[in-house]
């Protein structure tokens, strides 16, 4: 943790860098909860993507995140319809929080 975080600083921190290029609907630093609001990759207009990432812990543990992502395509009337989401895009995105995570501790111990 720090001051102003309740969850672990480096998952925090991490998370906020993996999930910029999304907007982020609402972070809540002391629960650990941050979500995000639709966002469709650049030239893609008929997908969109939401994820709400957890922190579950204090400390920097394999298991202190948790991603939840939700994806939509639009049918030919326009409408936005729920779409599957492979179960290792969230892993791998899991992954890539931890990997930042750790890269961040590595920094700040090296100081």
């Amino acid at each position: 943790g720090g001051p102003g975080v309740g969850v672990n600083a480096y998952l925090w921190r991490a998370t906020l860098d993996t999930v910029s290029i999304w907007p982020v609907a609402s972070a809540d630093p002391f629960g650990g909860v941050i979500i995000t609001d639709w966002h469709s990759p650049e030239g893609v207009l008929q997908e969109r993507f939401k994820m709400n990432v957890f922190i579950l812990v204090r400390s920097l543990r394999a298991d202190g995140v948790r991603v939840s992502l939700f994806r939509q395509v639009r049918d030919r009337g326009g409408t936005w319809r729920d779409a599957g989401v492979p179960v290792q895009t969230a892993s791998r995105i899991e992954d890539a929080i931890l990997t930042r995570a750790r890269q961040l501790r590595s920094e700040f111990l090296r100081r």
